[in-house]
């Protein structure tokens, strides 16, 4: 049962950290909006009410049912995808990722396309097996469909997105079995695609400039704001912080605090060591995923959580990168702990996957059942005692 309380146990340590830090970090864009110091706190909490017993009832399916489910999982994401070229669209910071329909009710089809994919992918892939040797296999329909799904995140242009979408399609090519030289090639043109999406762009070519110390000077309001801010925060909490909730950046002078940078409010307020607590929580997660691929026989089981990996923990690295300065600025949330809803939600449920691949591990069965039984024996000598004594 390790990998089953290492995953169960980090996934609620970082969630309840992560409404802790939402509260504290969205008080102050909360009345700045015009609602009260609890306001943005208020709805995350609703999104975790919500995803925990979805969550916990997913943990619960048999594998088979899992399997069954992806082709409907990646058609309906699909589906959702498609509405980001209607009229629901709606933008925000330069990308048209969200679709609202009705008023109050946005959401962001990319995020149930990561959910949908990596489930998908690991249904289609382990079918495959040593025919993944060959460009056609490989291509069809792996990397078509998951190409449409990238397609429609860089419509929106929301091209972070776009990258855990490729890296989570890498994770699970990888565990299928597919051979190294084909990744050099498709390496090759992720780069190059890349680049161009850089050099297309001026909002993204600014932010490489910056980040490579070629913006022609510093620009305390323009691109360099949010690394400069970032910096500041996580220097300013030293080893242990500045208090809960006593941050100074927060009073809106860090962009999206709550959102992509809550990693420099957690050092600003718990320090270097809630930093490591972070560090650890996720560190414990990966050794979980670890041990599902390698004890679980399912190839579909190995290949579906290497794509929930890497897009979990893929995720977790980029954003932290680029909060401590190490990749230019990306959008992308921190899992579990960011403020929004619709990742909250598909990442408590991706977890809940791999909990239930956990539960069927070789001897976790007999483990769980064995532990029910010697609970039940410890509460019925309680409550004999109990009545001996009255």
């Amino acid at each position: 049962m390790t990998s089953y309380y290492l995953i169960g146990g980090s996934t609620l340590l970082l969630l309840a950290l992560g409404l802790i830090m939402v509260l504290s970090a969205s008080s102050i864009p909360s009345l700045r909006d015009g609602g009260s110091i609890t306001s943005g706190f208020r709805n995350q909490a609703l999104y975790a009410v919500l995803a925990l017993p979805v969550a916990y009832a997913i943990s619960r399916l048999p594998v088979g049912w899992i399997r069954w489910l992806a082709w409907p999982a990646m058609l309906g994401t699909l589906a959702l995808q498609v509405l980001l070229f209607t009229p629901l669209a709606v933008a925000e910071g330069g990308n048209a990722a969200w679709v609202q329909l009705a008023p109050g009710v946005v959401f962001q089809p990319s995020e149930f396309g990561k959910f949908g994919l990596a489930v998908w992918l690991g249904a289609v892939l382990a079918t495959k097996g040593r025919l993944l040797r060959h460009w056609s296999h490989v291509l069809f329909p792996a990397v078509v469909v998951a190409g449409l799904f990238l397609g429609t995140v860089l419509y929106s242009h929301d091209v972070g997105t776009g990258l855990i979408l490729i890296m989570l399609a890498g994770g699970a090519l990888w565990v299928a079995g597919v051979p190294l030289s084909k990744f050099v090639v498709a390496g090759s043109a992720v780069i190059a695609g890349v680049a161009f999406l850089v050099i297309s762009s001026r909002n993204r070519t600014a932010r490489v400039m910056q980040f490579l110390g070629m913006g022609g000077g510093s620009d305390p309001l323009g691109a360099d704001m949010q690394p400069r801010r970032a910096l500041e925060g996580l220097g300013t909490g030293g080893i242990s912080g500045v208090g809960l909730g006593a941050s100074r950046e927060k009073w809106l002078w860090l962009p999206a605090a709550e959102d992509d940078y809550i990693f420099a409010i957690i050092g600003e307020e718990l320090g270097l060591l809630g930093c490591l607590l972070v560090l650890g929580l996720f560190a414990a997660l990966a050794v979980g995923f670890s041990r599902v691929i390698r004890r679980h026989p399912d190839p579909f089981v190995k290949i579906a959580t290497a794509a929930i990996g890497c897009w979990v923990l893929g995720q977790a690295l980029v954003n932290i990168a680029v909060v401590i300065g190490l990749l230019p600025v990306i959008g992308v949330p921190l899992p579990l702990l960011s403020k929004g809803g619709s990742a909250l939600v598909t990442t408590m449920a991706a977890l809940a996957v791999v909990l239930a691949f956990a539960r069927s591990e070789p001897g976790a069965r007999e483990a769980m059942a064995a532990r029910r039984g010697s609970m039940r024996r410890s509460l019925a000598v309680i409550a004999s005692g109990g009545r001996g004594r009255g």
